[in-house]
């Protein structure tokens, strides 16, 4: 992409399923899951750059020793701050020879060697970028299982509604953000569950011995037998049953029963049970893994893939609604806890986001690329000898593979065509029809260590648009046409202020920018940064139509509809801003994007399109299109697309939600 979009968030966990005595012999170290957690978040790197967190629990540890290690980092590079520093623990503690290859001197003696592990990545979309905002977030207590560490990778459009549901049930939370407001409801359903259970217990010890005799036939007293009697369990033995028999899917059918939004969960409480919860509609995603040694679950397949070089096929999707729940014994079970939804995975994972090493998403790309074929034919008048296919880097290649590929095709399919109808042809015809290939170059290259610290408009501007070059003396002036295909076009400023300017001073005759993804009109709420409507390019193509075909009027009466919608319930909100899409052709508002970024350009601009039919061919699992459509997955996002609206119309430059 062009621009640089930001994503919240990874989330890593991982739980041994034998004790570490086990890994230590077999692996060689106490650091083996230290070590896979490093893979295990450093694979998913490119979810969030502005911060990390690591959290380790370890399991039945004597009272008076540390049983959770957890450290946040907001440094430049937080991933390797964080394991760094978790390094040289280990590296100290192997000076003490045989010990360190001693598991209960290990765990007593070393941070983080243990056996559950919570890793996080973070874009910081709430709280500004400071480590207390990090996750994961500790909610502590004296009482193991009421200790609960949270992380997630999540939004949620009611958080104002979540805060004052918290209120109601008599906390008095610091702090507004979604993230702290989920930590507290389960946390407040999970002090619940503890204490119904304590009480159970306490009530069943006191039943059994108020019927229970003495020798003399008489009836015991039952609170000089609660209280003396050696036949009751007590307050540890009853904690301990506590824990066994914490109640997961209750707790989180009561906690998330009023989130709107995408998330996924990932909780540990400190005796060592543990769950990963997604969200009704499967939004955010969430995959996990699991085999005699390990349970591991993350954000994105080719982490787990890489870190435990397991086959892709026994890595599996968990169901929206559903949670992977593990016991302090490492059992585990699939639970639902929320009716799923229709599936509406987000499609940005697939174009941008995740990492193209997984199949199922490199195929993806190329089939976006492969399904923009007739479009690009279209737009170069099938001119194939004077036009040059390029990319802008890095996550654009695989789809500029893919339209390559179908550019081919077309190539293959006109030869026959052409053979079949003059088979007569001369040789030198012939040879130059069998050979004619699509003429392939890169010309677009990204200087990845170019900055702009200068804050003036104008010098920054000139310094923009050199963060990227090109190769020289190979575009033909005033003949050949470019045809550069980026992954997605959000607000058009890296291509008006940079590459169409490099570009232009090749002295091409037609610059033609192509997107693998099709149109961005509407804000998102669940966890990307882009919720501000007036930053993207087609929308201020779309008043600029409006404006054109004397329209402006519309924007007063869909802001009247918006501020009137405030006031319903909020399954009975519309996205009203739909409306002025609806007035448009799609193909006129490409036009309009082509007129907006190339106004100090000399050679003609085209912009194409993906359409979105053709998106939902190349990524038929994953549906989630409400950028593209303002069709949200959740009702939530419906307000706060008319929130976005209300404050382009209002002049304020907040978020929606």
């Amino acid at each position: 992409m062009s621009e640089s979009l930001k994503h919240e968030c990874g989330v890593a966990f991982l739980r041994l399923r034998k004790p570490l005595g086990y890994y230590i012999e077999k692996y060689g170290t106490p650091a083996y899951p230290v070590n896979k957690m490093f893979l295990l978040m450093e694979k998913q790197h490119n979810r969030g750059q502005d911060g990390a967190g690591l959290a380790s629990i370890k399991i039945d540890m004597k009272k008076g020793h540390q049983y959770i290690d957890r450290l946040r980092s907001i440094e430049e590079q937080p991933i390797n701050h964080i394991f760094k520093k978790v390094g040289k623990k280990f590296s100290k503690a192997q000076k003490e020879g045989e010990k360190y290859h001693n598991a209960k001197w290990a765990k007593e003696n070393i941070p983080f060697a243990g056996e559950l592990f919570l890793g996080h990545l973070r874009y910081a979309t709430y709280g500004a970028n400071d480590v207390r905002f990090c996750h994961p977030l500790l909610r502590s207590s004296n009482w193991r299982s009421r200790n609960l560490l949270l992380a997630g990778n999540f939004n949620m459009t009611n958080a104002e509604e979540l805060f004052s549901h918290l209120a109601e049930l008599g906390q008095f939370p610091q702090e507004q953000g979604d993230t702290i407001t989920a930590l507290e409801k389960i946390g407040h359903f999970l002090d619940r569950e503890n204490q119904h259970y304590y009480a159970h217990y306490q009530q069943e010890e006191r039943a059994k011995l108020a019927f229970d005799v003495n020798p003399n036939g008489q009836k015991r007293d039952e609170e000089y037998d609660y209280q003396e009697s050696n036949q009751t369990l007590s307050n540890e033995e009853i904690i301990e049953k506590v824990e066994k028999n914490i109640d997961w899917k209750k707790i989180l059918e009561r906690s998330c029963n009023d989130f709107d939004g995408g998330y996924v969960m990932v909780g540990m409480a400190g005796h060592g049970d543990a769950f990963v919860a997604r969200d009704p509609a499967s939004i955010r995603p969430a995959y996990y893994y699991i085999n005699d040694e390990v349970i591991v679950a993350a954000s994105e397949k080719p982490a787990i893939k890489t870190a435990f070089n397991c086959e892709y096929s026994d890595i599996q999707e968990l169901e929206g609604g559903h949670a992977l729940i593990v016991n302090k014994e490492a059992d585990y079970e699939i639970i639902k806890f929320k009716e799923p939804l229709e599936k509406k995975s987000c499609s940005f994972e697939r174009i941008y986001f995740s990492r193209g090493t997984d199949p199922e998403i490199y195929n993806e790309r190329k089939m976006l690329g492969r399904q923009l074929n007739d479009q690009v034919l279209e737009a170069i008048d099938h001119d194939l000898e004077n036009s040059i296919f390029s990319y802008i880097p890095n996550t654009a290649e695989t789809a500029f593979l893919g339209l390559v590929k179908g550019v081919e095709q077309h190539l293959i399919a006109e030869r026959e065509k052409t053979l079949n109808q003059d088979k007569t042809l001369p040789k030198e015809e012939l040879m130059k029809v069998m050979s004619f290939r699509p003429r392939v170059e890169k010309l677009v290259i990204k200087d990845s260590k170019m900055r702009t610290f200068i804050t003036g408009d104008a010098q920054r501007d000139d310094l923009v648009a050199h963060v990227y070059d090109t190769t020289y003396e190979i575009v033909r002036k005033g003949i050949d046409t470019l045809v550069v295909i980026d992954d997605s076009i959000v607000r058009g400023t890296t291509l008006e202020k940079s590459i169409l300017t490099m570009l232009d001073k090749l002295e091409p005759k037609q610059i033609i920018i192509v997107s693998s993804a099709p149109q961005i009109r509407f804000p998102d709420c669940y966890g990307i940064d882009m919720s501000r409507q007036h930053e993207f390019v087609v929308f201020r193509a779309l008043l600029a139509l409006l404006e054109q075909h004397h329209l402006k009027y519309m924007l007063d009466d869909v802001y009247e509809k918006c501020l009137a919608s405030k006031k319903q319930p909020l399954e009975k909100v519309v996205n009203h801003v739909k409306e002025l899409y609806d007035m448009f052709e799609y193909e006129q508002v490409s036009n309009k994007v082509a007129e907006i970024i190339s106004t100090n350009i000399k050679a003609k601009v085209k912009v194409v399109y993906q359409t979105v039919e053709n998106l939902h061919k190349a990524c038929p699992n994953h549906s989630g299109d409400w950028y593209f459509t303002g069709n949200y997955p959740t009702q939530g996002g419906n307000r706060v697309a008319n929130q976005a609206f209300i404050n382009f119309m209002e002049g304020k430059k907040t978020r929606a939600y």
